[in-house]
């Protein structure tokens, strides 16, 4: 049966803020149980949304012409597969800018609680949650156990770096506003990329990550970074001041190293790379490199495509060898990543496409939170060193949680 999307079902552009739009499009598809993503670029003030009628299982490729929101897992299973959010509604944030219209492929019950601003969800409100509840929570002596382990393979010469993780799970406090828990990370973190993406029979995960892994702006040039290598950022210490210990610095090498394999495997040799810097992440200080390309002036129209498929995951989230870390990973770790440590993001929208890796992530059941995080394993690295820099990534979602609680 077809689906009108008639004139007199229009949406209203005399809501208060773009930013209330924005919750408005976020509520009304919750209750039409439609996929939809918030998100908030990098040093930018609009909050953006796609609403999709169904979902597509493959991305296409990301110098267009499809737009949408790419929502892709770690590992592709079949409890956390390839998704894109196509954009049969979008809504670009700008001040004057009414959402378009997804006309026929939009239900009716959509356009008639998108005019309906006042509804919120609560706990257990109405935002979709994985079927099979939180992950299971990893003790600390657990998790350094297995951090034990990987040291010792890699001191024997099995691999050069691996990356495990760990979760941690807390109940949802009374009275929980998801979107305003949204608001709030935009405001902490305005250099990262800040993501509420809520798709049912998949979940809903709220993320505040500093980790671009593809971009392709308007001009055609290609972009990725290196991110490897954490601190804490301490009262008093700048960018600029922050020694590194040779740990972290191979273990951004080992990435950056990465990175320009992937060039090399595409046989390109006329990129740009400046780097390493010390660059601020919320609470952490983390060592970046940058890579760039013109598209068109080196040969590449697809590079975009192309080396997401070559980096996708990259030694910042597995390791090196890939292929012996992701072995270790799925033999150590005891919970499923799902998508954390996958990527999302806008896929030509606004005439460019922006996907950032999924990190400094939670995922929202029912009524709990569990956050994930994970770090880098050197033959050099210590597992309390390990597991407290876990609790340091984990802070910079699950604070907000803990402070409303107090």
């Amino acid at each position: 049966m077809s689906q009108e999307n008639p004139a007199s079902i229009a949406p209203q552009p005399a809501l208060s803020s773009p930013e209330e739009t924005a919750h408005s499009i976020f509520r009304a598809a919750l209750r039409a149980q439609l996929p939809v993503a918030l998100w908030r670029l990098p040093n930018g003030q609009e909050v953006q949304a796609v609403v999709a009628a169904q979902l597509a299982d493959a991305l296409p490729p990301l110098e267009g012409p499809t737009r949408g929101f790419a929502f892709c897992p770690f590992q592709p299973s079949e409890n956390a597969p390839v998704l894109f959010l196509p954009a049969h509604l979008y809504f670009s944030g700008k001040a004057d800018a009414v959402p378009e219209k997804g006309k026929r492929e939009l239900p009716r019950q959509f356009w008639a609680d998108f005019e309906k601003t006042g509804a919120k969800p609560t706990v257990g409100g109405g935002w979709p949650s994985h079927p099979d509840g939180a992950a299971k929570a990893i003790p600390r002596d657990a998790f350094e156990q297995t951090v034990a382990t990987a040291v010792k393979a890699m001191q024997e010469g099995c691999l050069e770096k691996v990356v495990l993780s760990r979760t941690k799970t807390l109940p949802l406090f009374e009275g929980f506003d998801l979107l305003q828990a949204f608001t709030q990370l935009t405001r902490l973190y305005p250099t990262a990329f800040v993501s509420l993406v809520a798709i049912p029979g998949i979940g809903t995960w709220l993320g505040a990550t500093p980790e671009l892994l593809v971009q392709i702006d308007r001009h055609q040039v290609f972009r990725t970074v290196a991110l490897a290598g954490t601190q804490p950022l301490v009262d008093g210490l700048t960018p600029a001041d922050a020694i590194w210990r040779q740990k972290e610095i191979e273990e951004q090498a080992l990435v950056q190293r990465y990175v320009v394999s992937c060039f090399r495997h595409l046989r390109l040799h006329e990129y740009v790379e400046m780097g390493p810097r010390t660059v601020r992440a919320g609470n952490l200080l983390h060592l970046r490199t940058d890579f760039s390309a013109a598209m068109a002036e080196v040969g590449f129209p697809k590079l975009g495509t192309q080396m997401l498929e070559l980096l996708h995951p990259t030694s910042a989230v597995g390791g090196m060898p890939k292929a012996a870390a992701l072995q270790m990973i799925n033999q150590l770790e005891g919970h499923d990543r799902r998508y954390y440590s996958g990527y999302l993001g806008p896929v030509q929208v606004g005439q460019e496409t922006n996907l950032f890796v999924n990190l400094r992530c939670v995922e929202l059941g029912a009524h709990t939170v569990t956050a994930y995080a994970g770090a880098g394993m050197t033959a050099d690295s210590n597992p309390a060193q390990e597991w407290q820099e876990t609790e340091l990534k984990m802070q910079t979602v699950l604070r907000l949680f803990q402070a409303s609680e107090s």
